[in-house]
């Protein structure tokens, strides 16, 4: 619900504040004095195509700001909130949103929403959800045959949605599996190449067999036998160091230790601080020797390797070097190609069994969406002949007696996510005459009119949050004007519903009356907007009326409107 617009620099208004709130608002005043401009300030707040004709005479841009009341979460807000701007909490799960648009002298325009710049088309986005605005010039609700169908979905109640959702659970599985179809069917070809590449390139690696780690290993044995000599020669130094022959008389490690130890073995009983040394000795003792052994042995070992042990690696070194520099680049990417090229090559192996049953699962499906189309189609005629029905009424009590609403619901041979069905609007002017699209073949007047029977009827299935008429009552006075403002009167109970009207008998329904006034006195034209009240209203009533504020008759018989107006209303 909007709370109020401001508006600043607009065509002839000079600056303006319009409180709106709940119900139903009128908007009143003289030709000319700018009530057109309000319409046109919520079209621009709303993401309306911007034009710097509209900017005031003189000023550098026209500017529109509105305060709205929006659930504080839900689609609102979360668009709000992709936008980057914020939602204002305001208590009791309801959240404040400021929205305001710029129009510059030039052409430029610029959006801002919930405090932050924010595209255009944000608030086009933001107006699906919150607005509907019906002009003399552009009927922006209904228009298009997917917001038709909508409406008429929204309208036929509970079986039809249960029947749309019926039809769309098949759509959605026939949309997947036959995409599915579709493409196996065209990327057959490349996906026998791919099943031959990949079964290839396993029978590769499996013919390897690639170890975790192996390459790691076979390269520390490689390194080992490719120094073989040296490193036979620096255990063989190694181990005479530590301890040598029994016939070579160098002193080795052992031989000294073991000198020292004996040293001291002889004194120990006069001391025994030297006790832990010689214990320590011996324990080096029985260390080194046991390293020399360890080294005779590795020296031995070497000795004894096979010859064409390297030659062997070597080669199994370049098998995996080959697999790496293919499917690597390390021996751990060669393995995990391994394990998820099996599923893949399973899979597309299976393509043609895969094809067959997706054609005959594809079948099943058209069959049963058609069954269910029909279905679908079914109810949409019922809702159809019924919504027609109902407008069709509404019509009759706003002067247009011999028109009536067509709602008409073909079948086109391809479905779609909706149904078969195309729904079209079409207004019947007279009888016998043959429908036309809404739009064609009816005045600005009119249409509002039909718009106003429409929305009336949808309200009780399908509110909307705010509703805005640009001279619904043109054309028509009198009783009809009284049956327009009660209309509009039932409609402001579930919507909030703002009127731009130059009918008193229009007007007498408003829980809300706003004037624009204009001051011709200086070179320019200025106009603002003021509430009215009590005598203030009624005056303005009058002038509507007679053309005469303060006249007495004129007064009397705006106020018997009001209270007839009061008692219609309920």
């Amino acid at each position: 619900m909007i709370e109020e617009i401001a508006i600043r620099d607009l065509g002839v208004i000079d600056e303006a504040v319009l409180p709106l709130g709940p119900g139903f608002t009128a908007v009143t005043g003289e030709t000319g004095a700018g009530k057109t401009m309000v319409v046109t300030a919520l079209g621009l707040l709303f993401g309306a195509r911007a034009d710097s004709g509209t900017v005031r005479s003189g000023a550098a841009q026209a500017w529109v700001e509105g305060r709205l009341l929006v659930p504080e979460e839900g689609p609102v807000a979360e668009r709000v909130r992709e936008a980057g701007g914020d939602v204002e909490s305001a208590g009791g799960g309801v959240g404040e949103l400021l929205m305001s648009r710029s129009v510059a002298a030039e052409g430029r325009s610029r959006a801002v929403v919930g405090g932050r710049s924010a595209p255009v088309g944000v608030l086009g986005d933001l107006a699906e959800r919150l607005i509907v605005v019906h002009g003399q010039s552009d009927q922006l609700r209904l228009r298009g045959q997917s917001a038709q169908r909508e409406a008429l979905d929204a309208f036929g109640g509970a079986s039809l949605a249960t029947a749309l959702a019926s039809y769309r659970e098949v759509w959605g599985s026939w949309q997947a599996h036959s995409a599915e179809l579709e493409t196996l069917v065209a990327e057959r070809a490349a996906r026998l190449r791919e099943a031959e590449q990949l079964r290839e390139a396993l029978d590769e690696i499996e013919a390897v067999a690639p170890e975790p780690g192996e390459d790691v290993r076979l390269a520390d044995v490689a390194g080992r036998l490719t120094n073989v000599e040296d490193l036979r020669v620096a255990a063989t130094s190694a181990r005479d160091a530590l301890s040598s022959d029994a016939f070579d008389e160098r002193p080795d490690v052992v031989s000294l230790i073991d000198s020292a130890r004996r040293s001291l073995s002889h004194v120990v009983e006069h001391d025994s601080a030297l006790a832990p040394i010689v214990e320590g000795l011996d324990s080096a003792s029985y260390l080194l020797s046991d390293l020399s052994t360890q080294l005779a042995s590795y020296a031995t070992a070497l000795e004894t390797d096979d010859p064409g042990e390297l030659d062997r690696i070597q080669e199994r070194r370049a098998q995996l070097t080959a697999l790496q520099r293919k499917y690597g680049p390390e021996l751990d990417d060669v393995l995990r190609f391994a394990e998820e090229g099996q599923p893949r090559l399973l899979e597309l192996d299976g393509d043609s069994d895969r094809i067959e049953q997706l054609s005959s699962l594809v079948d099943d499906e058209v069959a049963e969406l058609d069954r269910r189309a029909a279905v679908l189609s079914e109810e949409r005629r019922r809702a159809a002949a019924l919504l027609g029905e109902r407008v069709s009424e509404e019509l009759g009590a706003l002067a247009m007696g011999a028109s009536r609403l067509v709602v008409e619901v073909t079948e086109r041979e391809e479905p779609g996510s909706s149904g078969k069905d195309v729904i079209s609007f079409l207004l019947q002017s007279h009888q016998g005459t043959e429908p036309r699209a809404l739009g064609k073949g009816a005045s600005g007047g009119e249409l509002s009119r039909v718009m106003l029977a429409i929305e009336v009827v949808l309200a009780e299935a399908d509110p909307v949050p705010t509703f805005v008429f640009d001279e619904v009552d043109a054309g028509v006075g009198g009783a009809a004007a009284i049956e327009i403002g009660r209309r509009l009167a039932e409609l402001a109970r579930t919507s909030q519903v703002i009127v731009v009207t130059h009918l008193a008998q229009v007007a007498a329904f408003a829980t809300n009356h706003l004037r624009v006034e204009k001051d011709s006195d200086g070179p320019i034209t200025a106009s603002n907007v003021r509430r009215l009240e009590g005598d203030e209203r009624l005056a303005e009533m009058a002038r509507l009326l007679s053309g005469l504020p303060d006249s007495e008759s004129g007064l009397a018989h705006a106020s018997e409107l009001i209270d007839t107006a009061r008692s219609l209303a309920g």
